[in-house]
């Protein structure tokens, strides 16, 4: 009888009682079977009810069922015994893969020991008489091995008991007395000792080697948390300075603007009141000049001669030297120490620019460069990385492929361990892998909608709260596909994008230059959203899925 089938007779033909097989097996009147004894004890408990109930079912008798023994089912057990006891001999027998004992005869057994004089290997019962025997007891017995024969001498079939320091070989005494002598030889034994203090102090040296490592790793993990204290505080303060700088210069633009609009207010306000006076003197002008017109055309001379004088005087003309004409320059001096001041500080970036940097790669905060992004897939796909999804982070209503790849939303939620990084109240999972520098990543989807994401490793994930989903906080930034339409997503702010509908979105991300973007991949690549911003930490590739039957997958791009 296989293993399969002993386990399943001893499913049906145990006693649900004692757990073990039946014993006498009786059948009551529900049906069920126990052992003669077992029933009897329970049914001794509730004579004092006088109503009697099966263990199991609960069914209710009366009177006391009469116990018989089933002789059927007695004869059943009695075969399972023996296939069990048959199960257990051949446990005991040896496999291709197990060292035989040499003394059994027919089929053999397991080897439970190998003794290094007989050189033999003793299965347990034949293994009794190094036991008992007092010469035998002082065999060396060691764990079952097939490499016995090795241990005998090809030229003398002896025990090779002796090592030849000469030829760095073992011998038997034969060899000693013949071929190796002269040679410096000693018992196997003495050299095993000789060689085990050797090893010792190997060992010794090695365990030194390893805590003078674990205290290296130790003073890097320290000098990488100090390298990384540093640099959160240079981050922390730089942007300190430069938020400061950027204030500065735009006070300093509001002052000049401020500037320039009162002195535009005092020019105008000039201007506006001369040529008021230049008006008033026009219009007496002509007030004048219709007067002597009059005059002009009086017959009586002695008239005209004695209106004349009163006529013909006349003011004294507004000065027009303040009038200075400067079409388009009145603050060109204004703009010209603006302009100065722009180019001394482009002068001064571009020269000291060059002193800041970080270990081995230039940090250019100020301005990307754009042209240095790749263009075609095939650019893309030279910067494309290996990432995996961590199950530790996965909710539990989501269902990761072996490899680790593809996800996909289940109807009811797995047993999985409590973990702190897992997501509680939303169907994301996050990358095992981090992401830094330059990365490229396709995802391929498949359902009514998914959000493809990157995020710090610090964002929420206990609860449904919006501050744990990718997108509706500063901690992450996602894309939200669906059948008809794209939406990026960042801090709760909403911003639709069009493009193409494709089944693969392309990611790709420059964490220096703080650069990320979203293309629609089909026969060609075309953009559907881009992020330019400053990255603090490192970043993690996310999946979020909403419905039941929804999948995802980060696609096998090298």
């Amino acid at each position: 009888m296989d293993q399969k089938g002993v386990q399943l007779y001893r499913e049906n033909f145990t006693c649900s009682i004692c757990l073990d097989l039946l014993k006498d097996p009786v059948t009551i009147p529900c049906g069920h079977t126990y052992c003669m004894n077992c029933i009897k004890l329970h049914c001794d408990e509730e004579d004092q009810r006088k109503i009697y109930s099966c263990p199991q079912c609960r069914e209710a008798f009366t009177p006391r069922p009469v116990l018989k023994k089933n002789t059927m089912l007695a004869a059943l057990v009695e075969q399972l015994k023996t296939g069990l006891q048959a199960a257990a001999a051949d446990h005991c027998y040896a496999g291709p893969e197990d060292v035989t004992c040499d003394v059994c005869t027919g089929r053999k057994l397991k080897a439970f020991k190998s003794c290094l004089q007989c050189l033999i290997s003793y299965c347990e019962n034949h293994l009794q008489s190094h036991y008992k025997s007092t010469k035998l007891k002082k065999h060396k017995l060691v764990e079952p091995s097939e490499k016995l024969p090795e241990n005998i001498c090809s030229l003398h079939d002896e025990v090779m008991k002796m090592f030849c320091r000469t030829d760095q070989q073992s011998i038997c005494y034969l060899c000693s007395v013949e071929d190796h002598k002269g040679h410096d030889t000693v018992s196997a034994a003495a050299e095993r000792t000789e060689r085990q203090r050797e090893l010792e102090v190997s060992r010794l040296n090695i365990q030194q080697r390893i805590q003078d490592r674990e205290k290296d790793v130790e003073l890097l993990q320290q000098e990488v948390e100090a390298v990384s204290l540093s640099a959160d505080k240079a981050v922390e303060d730089n942007e300190k300075i430069f938020t400061e700088l950027i204030r500065r210069l735009q006070k300093r633009s509001s002052d000049v603007k401020q500037q320039i609009r009162s002195q535009q207010e005092t020019e105008v306000s000039r201007v506006k009141e001369l040529q008021e006076k230049l008006q008033q003197e026009i219009t007496e002008l002509k007030r004048k000049d219709a007067e002597l017109k009059q005059l002009s055309h009086t017959e009586d001379h002695n008239q005209f001669l004695h209106n004349y004088p009163s006529v013909s005087q006349l003011s004294e003309p507004t000065d027009s030297s303040s009038i200075n004409i400067r079409p388009l320059r009145y603050f060109e001096d204004v703009t010209a120490a603006v302009s100065e001041l722009r180019d001394k500080l482009q002068d001064i970036l571009k020269d000291k620019w060059t002193n800041i940097s970080l270990t081995e790669t230039e940090v250019d905060v100020l301005l990307s460069d754009s042209k240095s992004e790749p263009k075609t897939r095939d650019e893309f796909l030279k910067y494309s990385c290996e990432i995996t999804l961590d199950p530790n982070t996965a909710n539990t209503e989501l269902l990761l492929s072996e490899g680790k790849r593809k996800v996909k939303v289940m109807h009811e939620p797995q047993h999985c361990p409590c973990h702190i990084d897992r997501f509680t109240g939303h169907n994301q999972v996050l990358s095992r892998e981090s992401l830094t520098g330059r990365c490229y990543w396709e995802v391929e989807w498949s359902g009514r909608g998914v959000r493809v994401a990157v995020a710090y490793k610090n964002i929420s994930r206990a609860g449904s709260s919006e501050e744990c989903a990718f997108g509706y906080n500063d901690k992450s930034w996602a894309l939200y596909c669906d059948t008809d339409s794209y939406k990026f997503l960042f801090n709760r702010i909403k911003t639709c994008t069009s493009g193409p509908r494709s089944s693969r979105v392309g990611v790709y991300l420059d964490h220096r230059a703080g650069i990320l973007s979203f293309y629609s991949v089909s026969e060609t690549m075309t953009l559907l959203h881009r992020v330019q911003t400053t990255f603090t930490q490192p970043l993690y590739a996310g999946l979020c899925l909403n419905y039941v039957d929804d999948t995802a997958e980060l696609c096998q791009l090298k």
